[in-house]
């Protein structure tokens, strides 16, 4: 970092808080990034983002409240300069499409080592773009997923078996447009039931 360059501004969010942390304290070594925020929900995250304005935001795909790529969308509204990054521990191929449709511009997962994930910090804030070579690839052989956004989330919150109750409270939706949802989803992949569904859409990485 040259004397005249500020330091990359960046936001964390986690729900795993010894992670988050032990990340925060690596990047913090690092010269020319300066944590200014931590986050342990999507709605935290984008409370943090409001306030403290990052030049990135490292988000967890899976959080409480919102997942990383809906707090993506929602900060490409709310702060255009802000650029985004997904961090998983789920290597589904799926959602890598949906994080590069919303303008995410890193997309790794968490066995990334705290120096890569500065070198990649680095390479998005100067317009850059890093997509983790095997995601990648999975997501080539994954093929196109048949489902729709919302197809794709109902049938994602019925994964554990979820009540249908509790998925349309989850979802903001009606029980009569879950079922719809669940049925469509059932039917577009050749499934007997949702939970056949959800199998053979975690097989292809569509969820």
């Amino acid at each position: 970092m040259t004397e005249n360059t500020a330091p990359v501004r960046v936001l964390l969010a986690d729900d795993e808080h010894l992670i988050r942390g032990a990340l925060a304290a690596l990047l913090s070594l690092e010269d020319d990034i300066e944590v200014v925020a931590q986050a342990g929900s999507g709605p935290e995250a984008l409370a943090m983002a409001r306030t403290h304005r990052p030049d990135i935001a490292v988000l967890d795909l899976q959080m409480p409240g919102k997942d990383g790529i809906e707090v993506a969308t929602e900060l490409r509204g709310l702060l255009p300069d802000c650029r985004c990054m997904i961090v998983t521990g789920h290597g589904r191929p799926g959602y890598l499409k949906r994080a590069l449709e919303v303008g995410v511009r890193g997309f790794l997962p968490k066995t990334v080592s705290a120096a890569d994930l500065a070198g990649i910090i680095r390479t998005v804030r100067s317009g850059g773009r890093y997509v983790d070579p095997e995601l990648a690839a999975d997501a080539i052989s994954a093929g196109e997923t048949p489902l729709t956004p919302r197809e794709t989330d109902v049938l994602e919150l019925a994964a554990d078996g979820t009540p249908i109750a509790e998925i349309a409270d989850r979802a903001g939706l009606s029980q009569g447009t879950v079922r719809n949802y669940l049925s469509s989803a059932a039917t577009k992949l050749g499934a007997e039931n949702r939970h056949a569904a959800v199998r053979i859409a975690r097989e292809h990485g569509w969820i």
